[in-house]
Parts: C-alpha cells; structure tokens; sequence
C-alpha cells in the first residue's frame, strides 16, 4: 500500500493539472470501490473547480468552490494518471480506456485524470470541507510526521509505557500518520533500534531521536519519487525510486550497510508484516 512519500508524490504530480482547474465532466464508472461512492458523486464533481489539492496521512484531499471536499484513498494498487497534458518537457497523449478506470476527470484545461484500480481497495468520498477532519477516515488520525505537532516531547509521551513492540507503535496511525511498514523498517534501522524493543522500555533520548530520522526517511523518500515495488507510479506515469536506497527492507540475507557492521539483513514477522533489521547493529 502507498505509504505517505508516494501519496504525497503523486499529489505534487496532480497540483499543476488540478490546482486551480474546472473538472469539466467526470466519468464515474461503477458504483463503489472498497466502499460504495457517494450519491451523485459525478453531478457533485462536475463543473466544481478544485481550489487546494492538499494531504492528510495517506489521502488526497481535493477542495472544490462547492463546499466539499473529494477525499482519495489508493489502497492497494490504485493510481492517478495523468495525460493529456504538458508535463515538464514531455506530452502526454490520452490513452484508450482500461478496464479498471473507476473514475475519470476530464478538466477544463485538457487534462485527463484517470483513478485506476486494478484491486478496487482505494476509496473516494465527499465531505463537507469546513468538517472534513471529522470525516470518519480522518477523525482518529495522529499528526502529520513533517508537521509541527510531531516533535520530540509528544513522541517520548505518546511511546512512554507502552508495552507494544517499536514497530506496532510506530505503525499506529493514531500515533503517528503515514508511516507505513517500509518507511518504519529503514527508521529503526538508521536509529539503531530493533524493531522487537518494546517502545516503553526507550530512553527518552532515544525515543525523542527518532523523529528528525522519521523526518529525514521521508524527506528522503519523497525526493526519490517515492517506493515502486508492485503497483505504485507517480501521477506521470513514472516509476519512484527510493527502493534502490533501502537499507534493511527487503534485503533479507544480505549484508548490513553500516560501516563497520558485520551483521546480515534478518527478517522476522510483527502482526503478520515482515520486519527487516540487522541483529548485530539494531539493539
């Protein structure tokens, strides 16, 4: 599943076609995706100009001059294609319809916004913007990890006698928003911390120190264009590329990059999701 680099990607991708732009019609071409659509999600979308493309965890939040806000959620394998339009120096031609085009914005400007879903786990809703933080997939998020509120006395509180494991605390998204399993795995590592360490049993130094790392994964991880692993592509159609910097995901049985370290990439399992670490430098 996308995690926060490549939603954000893809939602830098979709701002020069977006932002600021009618969607002249919009094609809605089934009734639900993991969840059924909202009613009349295509007269609601028409004509509506979309004023702020923004993020939250791991949604697109698109506010419309309607009043309402298109929340979207890529689930597994969804993708925003974007075609029909000039980006950077290449054009992109619309190309023929595909089966598992859900949903289609055809903006007034030329472009072409196509949601496509092979395994139909994304999500769209509409909401009202003013109350959109309470809308039911929002309301119990935690911060935003590049945001002001995550620093390091909430996280040292927020961590501080919980007898979880690091990994499970750091993936709560009540915790933390937009961490996902890959983004955790190369944090603990660059921390030092094994993902097994119950997050009670941290120092608060160590606790604390894991957010500039948590800050800079992501940094990092959203200049490379985010992970492509199976499904994701950025908005243009392009692969991200932050996978051939992993330090420990994937990479069981290989050799720990750390200077000096002699230890090999291990992998254990954490509420049925692969953990990857070192033993020797991961304490």
């Amino acid at each position: 599943m996308p995690e926060l680099p490549e939603v954000e990607t893809v939602r830098r991708g979709l701002v020069p076609v977006m932002e600021g732009a009618k969607i002249a019609t919009a094609d809605v071409n089934r009734p639900d995706l993991r969840w059924p659509f909202p009613e009349r999600m295509s007269e609601r979308l028409t004509s509506k100009t979309v004023t702020a493309l923004g993020r939250r965890s791991k949604y697109i939040l698109a506010d419309l001059n309607s009043g309402e806000t298109l929340i979207i959620h890529l689930g597994m394998s969804g993708r925003m294609l974007i075609s029909g339009a000039a980006l950077g120096e290449f054009h992109h031609d619309h190309p023929a319809p595909e089966k598992h085009d859900h949903v289609v914005l055809h903006m007034a400007n030329g472009a072409r916004v196509t949601f496509n879903d092979a395994r139909r786990f994304g999500a769209m809703d509409l909401a009202a913007t003013e109350s959109v933080e309470k809308h039911w997939l929002l309301k119990d998020l935690g911060p935003e990890p590049l945001g002001n509120a995550f620093d390091e006395d909430y996280l040292v509180e927020r961590l501080s006698n919980r007898r979880t494991p690091i990994k499970s605390a750091l993936l709560d998204q009540k915790i933390v928003a937009g961490l996902g399993n890959i983004y955790v795995c190369e944090t603990l590592f660059r921390a030092g911390v094994s993902p097994k360490r119950h997050a009670g049993n941290l120092s608060q130094r160590r606790a604390g120190a894991l957010v500039p790392i948590i800050r800079q994964v992501l940094t990092d991880a959203i200049d490379a264009g985010g992970s492509s692993l199976k499904d994701f592509r950025q908005a243009d159609g392009e692969l991200g590329y932050f996978q051939h910097s992993f330090d420990v995901y994937d990479r069981e049985g290989e050799p720990c990059r750390k200077p000096d370290c002699t230890g090999t990439i291990g992998r254990i399992v954490q509420s049925g999701r692969s953990s990857f670490y070192c033993p020797q430098c991961q304490r």
